[in-house]
């Protein structure tokens, strides 16, 4: 065999495994107990979404939940395939993660060299956030893969700027858009580069080959293939490929950018003004940000303090050892952050999850500073977050609320209608534009066998919106129901008590409590005449 050969296949496999490694520890990590905790309130709308005819979901879209309108499009194609288990649900955003893991990886190797990228993506499989979110049916993990697929893609771009380049980057940007509106802020950090890449080539913009001394000499070598780090990424690159192309600065670039842009901005348009008119009802929970929000960012979004400050800290010391080539990952971390904090002090837009796409970048920061060290040490400080975080990753698996301290079991509420129930019973829901939707949690775990919802006259899906609509008199709507299940959110003495306005009196009027079964986040009770 010829001996080259040979060794170009090698240096093939230590590429593939930079990326590959962290890509599979992800997956396993993510599908780990990945249908335990039953869907919360946000999964649940997913549900009620996903299950609705493609016409009632764009009907949807008109009422609430425009700016995740294409996400339940596609989670309706999934699961008319695969069902609506929790796992099932979940299981787009456990693939997602890992890709996101594979492609931080990616970028990782191309800015900072293969040790810097392998090491990135396999802290980030180890944190927290990303078993919270890739345990979710919701579409924060399949953005955070078109967040770091697109920047990728740009670099790539911009070190040879041809038009089929940039159309791949276009098309991660519409899609990325279209399945979160805030992680268009990453488009800022995009800005910044293209227009240092313009003025000055790749190299101002920190987009020049890895250079620098070797890293500590041990058997990572042999895994990582560092001893020739390029900037096209795995150690099979040729110099050809290596060095950016003659056109890769002057106003064609940002002229090849700004067009690139484009799809999205067309696309994205009418989400945006459709998620600005409902801005009112479907964010009216969030209050403005304060200061002391940035405090608490880094503990929020690793879903663990201690381990939210490690890798804050790690990434500060990655910052400084790359220097330039920190700029398009800082950049990435802190103006999306920065951008959606000033807005939130204007108006209530500050929700720690929607800046979940952030956090590969920060893990690329922090696989540069532990590639400065040998990789046994380095490995180890990627183990110990995740030993330190292994409380957290137990308690994300038991349930998706927050606080953890504070569940919902609706799978407990089931259990006690399902064990108890008679034919001809009704059930009544308080309050039922409540966000913690016990209608919904009640319907997804019993089906057709739950109870009639005795007070509706319009339903969700009748409705285009999430909480359905009762009827003026609820006396009249109870006449000849003898055994009613009430469902109030809340851990409460009294359900009955807590039931307000023409609703509750017609029920105390009428009925008595006969039982009362108090669940984590609710309260049933049986009511007969």
């Amino acid at each position: 065999m010829n001996p080259p050969a040979e060794s170009e296949r090698s240096r093939d496999g230590r590429g593939r495994l930079v990326w590959t490694a962290p890509g599979l520890l992800t997956l396993v990590v993510t599908l780990a107990g990945i249908g335990h905790a039953q869907p919360w309130r946000d999964e649940l709308a997913t549900w009620s979404a996903a299950t609705r005819p493609v016409p009632d979901l764009v009907r949807l879209a008109g009422t609430i939940d425009a700016a995740t309108g294409p996400y339940y499009l596609l989670m309706h194609g999934w699961t008319a395939l695969f069902g609506t288990s929790p796992t099932a649900l979940r299981l787009p955003s456990a693939l997602a993660m890992a890709g996101v893991a594979a492609l931080t990886a990616r970028l990782g190797a191309r800015l900072a060299g293969p040790r810097a990228g392998l090491l990135a993506g396999l802290l980030l499989a180890m944190l927290p956030v990303t078993s919270r979110y890739g345990q979710e049916a919701r579409p924060y993990a399949p953005a955070t893969l078109l967040a770091v697929l697109s920047t990728l893609l740009l670099v790539g771009a911009l070190h040879r700027p041809t038009w089929r380049r940039f159309t791949g980057y276009a098309v991660a940007v519409a899609a990325l858009g279209l399945l979160h509106l805030i992680a268009l802020t990453l488009l800022a950090a995009h800005a910044l580069v293209v227009l240092l890449v313009a003025a000055r080539g790749p190299a101002a913009a920190g987009l020049e080959p890895p250079a620098g001394p070797p890293p500590p000499p041990d058997a990572a070598q042999a895994v990582t293939g560092e001893a020739a780090p390029t900037a096209g990424g795995p150690a099979d690159s040729t110099p050809a490929e290596a060095a950016p192309a003659a056109g890769a600065r002057g106003p064609g670039v940002i002229w090849r950018w700004l067009v690139a842009l484009l799809p999205a901005a067309v696309l994205v348009a009418p989400l945006v003004l459709a998620a600005a008119g409902q801005r009112g009802r479907q964010l009216d929970w969030v209050r403005l940000a304060r200061v002391d929000d940035l405090a608490a960012l880094p503990g929020a979004l690793a879903q663990s303090g201690v381990v939210g400050g490690l890798l804050v800290g790690l990434a500060a010391l990655g910052a400084g050892r790359l220097g330039r080539r920190a700029l398009l990952p800082g950049a990435a971390v802190l103006l999306p952050v920065l951008l959606l904090f000033a807005a939130g002090t204007a108006v209530p837009l500050w929700v720690t999850r929607y800046l979940v796409f952030t956090v590969p970048f920060a893990c690329l920061l922090a696989g540069a500073a532990l590639a400065g060290v040998r990789l046994a040490p380095a490995l180890a400080v990627v183990t110990l977050a995740g030993l330190l975080g292994l409380p957290d990753q137990a308690a994300l698996r038991r349930t998706h609320e927050w606080p953890r301290s504070a569940p919902v079991d609706y799978a407990g509420v089931a259990r006690i209608v399902a064990d108890h129930e008679q034919p001809g019973d009704a059930v009544v829901y308080s309050p039922r534009d409540s966000w913690l939707f016990p209608d919904l949690g009640l319907a997804y775990h019993l089906g057709a066998r739950r109870p009639r919802d005795v007070l509706v006259m319009r339903d969700q899906r009748q409705r285009a919106d999430l909480w359905a609509a009762e009827c003026d008199r609820p006396a009249e709507c109870l006449a000849g129901v003898d055994r009613v299940w009430l469902v109030v959110t809340g851990r409460r003495a009294d359900p009955l008590a807590a039931v307000p306005g023409a609703k509750g009196d017609a029920l105390r009027d009428a009925f008595t409590v006969r039982q009362v079964w108090p669940r984590p986040g609710l309260t049933v009770a049986l009511l007969t005449r």
